[in-house]
C-alpha cells in the first residue's frame, strides 16, 4: 500500500482510480462468479419489499398512490440512478465500500462499511424471535409460549445463525437458491393480493374496487414522517446485490439489467397491494404489524379457505423473512474481505476457503457477533430496553451510507472527468434529502414519547460512540 493510500486520500485522477480498480478486481478474480441477472432481479424482489408497509400506505387511504408516486420520483428512481451509474463505473466486489473508498477516501469507506456491519448484525440478530413469533401465530394459541421463552428464543438464533454460517461459507451456490426462492414467494403473496380484489367483485363480497384511485394528501407533518419512511424506508436496497459485484458475471451489464427488471414490479407491488389493503380494511382498523394475514383472513374468510390460507401465507413469510436476513448476511460478510484486501483489517479476514473460495473468517465473525447481540436482548429487562434503543438505531446506521452514497456523485470523484452530469447530480440532491429526513424523523418521532428531545438525544448517542468505535478500529489498523 502506497502512503498515499495509507493515509486515506482520495485517488487524485482517473488513472490512479483505475489502478485501484484492477487491484481490487485481481483480489476478485478467485472468487466464483455464482450471480446472473435473474438472480439479481429475485434478490432484489425479496430485498427491497417489506410486507408491513402496504399497511402503513394504507392508513393515507385513497391518497397512497399519490404518495407512493412521490416516493418513487423523489428517492427510489433517484436511488436507483446513482446506483447504476457508480456500478458502472466501479463494478468491484464491496459495492458501496469501494464506491466511497474511491470516490473520498479509504476512510469514508472504511467507516460506511462500519455502519452497514452494524445494521446488518442487528437486523440479523432479531431472526429468533421472530421465527418463534411467526410459528406461533401459524401454529395457533398453544404455541404461544415460544415467543415467552427465552432459551427456545436462544436455540432458534443459534440454529437459523447456523444455517446462515454453513450457507454463506458454500457460497452463492447455495445461498442464490434460497434468495430466488425467498423472491418467488414474495411475487406469490403479492400475487394473491392483487387477485384477491378481483375474486371479491365477481362474486359479490366486494362492493368496488378501484385500484388507482388518488386524492391529495394534506400537507401535515405525519404525512411527510410517512413520505420519508415510504421512500428511503420502503424503497431502499438496490446498492445491496453491488457488493457481490465480484461474484456475479459481467457485473456493470448485469446489475443495471437486474434494476431495471425489479424496479417497476416492485412499485406495482406496493401501490397495487396498498390498493387491496384500502378496499377491504377501514383505515383505522389496519394491522400495522400484520396486514398480510389481516387482509387474506378478511378477504378469503367468505369462502371457507381463510385459515389454511393465513397459516400457508404465514409460513412463506416467515421463509422470506430468513432468506431477507440470509440476504444481508452474506453480502455483509463481504465487508471485512474487502477492508482486508485494503489492510484495513488483518489478513485474517481476507482467507477464503479452500474449497468455496468464501471468507470463511469473516463469515463466523458476523455469525457470531449476531448472536451475541441476541442473546443480549434476553438478559433482562434493561437490557432489553438497551437493545431496542440499539435496533431504533439500526436504521440510522444504514441511511448514514445512503447519505454517503449520494455524496459521492455531489462531492466526491474529484480525479474523475468527466464530471457526473446535472442531472445525476439533481437526482443525488433528491435522495440525499430524502434521506436526511428519514434520520431526522427516526430521532425526533411525532408519536407519543415522555421527551421527544431525549430520545433523539439517546440515538444520537448510540450512533454517535458506536462510530467512534468503528474509527477507533481504522485508526488501531492503521499504526
Amino acid at each position: 500500500m502506497t502512503e498515499h493510500e495509507r493515509h486515506g486520500h482520495h485517488p487524485a485522477s482517473a488513472a490512479e482510480l483505475a489502478a485501484a480498480e484492477a487491484q481490487v478486481e485481481e483480489h476478485s478474480a478467485t472468487l466464483k462468479k455464482e450471480l446472473g441477472v435473474v438472480d439479481l432481479a429475485l434478490t432484489q424482489i425479496l430485498f427491497v419489499v417489506g410486507l408491513t408497509w402496504i399497511g402503513v400506505a394504507g392508513k393515507l387511504g385513497p391518497s397512497h398512490v399519490v404518495m407512493w408516486l412521490s416516493a418513487l420520483a423523489l428517492f427510489y428512481l433517484p436511488s436507483a440512478a446513482v446506483v447504476l451509474y457508480l456500478n458502472r463505473l466501479m463494478p468491484l466486489e464491496g459495492g458501496l465500500y469501494q464506491w466511497a473508498k474511491l470516490g473520498f477516501n479509504q476512510t469514508v469507506g472504511f467507516m460506511l462499511a462500519w455502519n452497514l456491519w452494524l445494521y446488518v448484525i442487528v437486523f440479523t440478530s432479531e431472526i429468533g424471535l421472530q421465527v418463534a413469533t411467526y410459528l406461533s401465530y401459524a401454529l395457533g394459541p398453544s404455541a404461544s409460549w415460544m415467543t415467552e421463552n427465552g432459551w427456545f428464543v436462544a436455540l432458534a438464533s443459534f440454529v437459523i445463525l447456523s444455517l446462515m454460517v454453513v450457507a454463506s461459507t458454500i457460497g452463492l451456490s447455495l445461498s442464490k437458491w434460497v434468495h430466488n426462492a425467498g423472491g418467488v414467494m414474495m411475487l406469490l403473496i403479492f400475487g394473491a393480493l392483487f387477485v384477491l380484489p378481483w375474486i371479491g367483485l365477481s362474486s359479490g363480497h366486494l362492493k368496488e374496487y378501484h385500484p388507482l384511485r388518488t386524492a391529495a394528501p394534506a400537507l401535515t407533518l405525519l404525512n411527510l414522517n410517512l413520505l420519508a419512511k415510504m421512500g428511503f424506508g420502503a424503497f431502499s436496497g438496490f446498492e445491496y446485490m453491488a457488493i457481490l459485484a465480484g461474484e456475479t458475471r459481467s457485473p456493470a451489464r448485469s446489475v443495471a439489467r437486474s434494476v431495471f427488471i425489479a424496479a417497476p414490479i416492485i412499485v406495482l407491488m406496493f401501490v397495487l397491494g396498498t390498493s387491496t389493503v384500502v378496499a377491504y380494511i377501514p383505515t383505522e382498523d389496519i394491522d400495522l404489524i400484520g396486514p398480510l394475514p389481516q387482509i387474506l383472513r378478511i378477504g378469503f374468510g367468505p369462502f371457507g379457505i381463510a385459515g389454511p390460507l393465513v397459516t400457508i401465507a404465514i409460513l412463506m413469510t416467515l421463509a422470506m423473512r430468513v432468506a431477507q436476513a440470509s440476504v444481508s448476511f452474506t453480502a455483509v460478510t463481504r465487508l471485512p474481505m474487502v477492508a482486508g484486501w485494503d489492510r484495513l483489517l488483518p489478513p485474517w479476514f481476507s482467507k477464503l476457503h479452500d474449497r468455496y473460495r468464501t471468507p470463511v473468517n469473516s463469515i463466523l465473525v458476523v455469525g457470531a457477533s449476531s448472536f451475541l447481540i441476541a442473546l443480549v436482548s434476553l438478559i433482562g429487562v434493561g437490557q432489553a430496553e438497551a437493545f431496542q434503543l440499539l435496533f431504533n438505531a439500526s436504521g440510522m446506521f444504514y441511511a448514514l451510507a445512503y447519505v454517503v452514497m449520494f455524496a459521492i456523485p455531489l462531492f466526491g470523484l474529484r480525479g474523475i472527468t468527466p464530471r457526473p452530469p446535472a442531472w445525476l447530480k439533481v437526482a443525488s440532491w433528491s435522495g440525499l434529502f430524502m434521506t436526511l429526513a428519514y434520520v431526522g424523523f427516526a430521532m425526533f418521532p411525532i408519536i407519543q414519547v415522555a421527551s421527544p428531545l431525549l430520545f433523539g438525544l439517546k440515538i444520537a448517542a448510540v450512533v454517535v460512540l458506536l462510530n467512534l468505535v468503528g474509527y477507533g478500529i481504522l485508526r488501531s489498523a492503521r499504526r
